[in-house]
């Protein structure tokens, strides 16, 4: 287990070398290397906990104990400002913090009124004053890190529904790999609010340090973070978010305004809409995107969204990707010599992957089995 931490502890310092050193840098950048330090130190004060430093040294006890509170905020903002383009943080994101500040700030006369005897005594189970206070600490703990967990969640959600009203493609905007790392630290809270219910509250001893279990967990985040940093490169060089945010007051007033739309502009609009579609073929275009297309119709990107969904009943990336899907379809009957890929591509996806995904949420099943069941059909008509 030694092993173990003394690997994950390289890799955080390392991955913090990688972004420190990446030109250039972004705010989430700063943000996740100064989250894997403090993850980093965490892990490192458990480490000379596990080795005895702690009672060799008593005046080390407690001195990581309120570095949980700040992996919540730090989770929070790395996953807000990722899905955003903003170059520095709010003043109100500082506020995030103050839990853990106040922890700290309760605890200097720990940190510099008690002996060293106390502190063990302390450490040990002894109660008193930071006895309870250890408790609230722990619960605040659990709190604030599934509380964080769940609205970072959230957010990744709230953009994918954004994304899909407002591009048709998801390469270079889809953050799966985001939603991973909440999972994964969503895992460690839940796991350490289970083992505190069993082992302090029901009275369960378990066999083993029961401890080992989210600190492993957030070992496995850290070499996840290398892993997809290193392979994938979509950390350690620059890949800007895409920005789909803008005034909210215009946001507001547009949203209102589009409310408004009456049916028959709203049925005309999109006649012509299906026009353009059948007609220019804009869903050729891989980065077609929703401003991209209104501008055609000479109306605002809301309300060719407001049209598409009332209209159509979906949203915009899966207006397109239909036409695209039949478009397929088209190509793939009439030119049985080349690729489904290349077909694909010339439909106007921009990947394999996503083409394989689309088609199959559409038709419900893959591409070539899709073309065998219509021939199969066809043979017997």
């Amino acid at each position: 287990m030694k092993v173990i931490f003394i690997s994950g502890i390289f890799m955080s310092f390392f991955i913090v070398f990688l972004l420190l050193t990446k030109k250039p840098k972004v705010l989430i950048d700063k943000i996740l290397a100064s989250w894997i330090i403090i993850i980093g130190i965490h892990l490192l004060g458990y480490l000379f906990n596990q080795m005895g430093y702690w009672h060799k040294y008593p005046h080390l006890i407690g001195i990581t104990a309120p570095i949980p509170l700040f992996h919540g905020p730090m989770l929070y903002l790395y996953s807000r400002y990722a899905l955003r383009k903003d170059n520095k943080l709010r003043p109100s994101d500082y506020l995030h913090f103050a839990p853990g500040i106040a922890a700290y700030l309760y605890m200097m006369k720990f940190f510099f009124s008690y002996t060293a005897e106390e502190k063990i005594m302390i450490d040990r189970g002894a109660t008193g004053d930071f006895s309870i206070f250890s408790v609230i600490l722990l619960i605040a703990i659990l709190i604030s890190g599934l509380a964080y967990s769940i609205v970072s969640y959230n957010l990744t959600v709230k953009h994918k529904q954004k994304i899909e009203n407002h591009f048709s493609f998801h390469e270079g905007i889809s953050l799966n790999w985001l939603r991973y790392c909440i999972l994964s630290i969503g895992l460690v809270f839940l796991t350490a609010a289970i083992v505190f219910f069993l082992r302090d509250i029901v009275g369960v001893q378990f066999p083993f340090n029961p401890e080992y279990i989210f600190y492993t967990i957030m070992i496995g985040f850290i070499f996840y973070i290398g892993y997809f940093g290193i392979k994938h490169e979509n950390i350690f060089v620059n890949n800007p978010a895409v920005d789909i945010s803008s005034n909210k007051k215009k946001q507001v007033s547009e949203k209102y305004r589009n409310t408004g739309m009456k049916k028959d502009l709203a049925e005309k609009l999109f006649e012509k809409l299906l026009s353009i579609m059948d007609h220019e073929k804009p869903y050729l275009d891989p980065r077609l995107n929703l401003s991209t297309l209104a501008g055609q119709l000479d109306i605002s990107a809301n309300q060719l969204s407001q049209i598409i969904n009332q209209e159509a009943g979906v949203n915009f990336h899966d207006f397109i990707n239909k036409y695209r899907v039949e478009e397929f379809l088209k190509k793939a009957r009439e030119n049985k010599n080349y690729s489904f890929l290349a077909l694909a591509l010339d439909s106007g996806f921009n990947s394999k992957s996503s083409f394989n995904y689309i088609f199959k949420k559409q038709k419900g099943v893959s591409p070539s089995r899709y073309l065998v069941q219509q021939d199969t059909e066809h043979k017997q008509a």
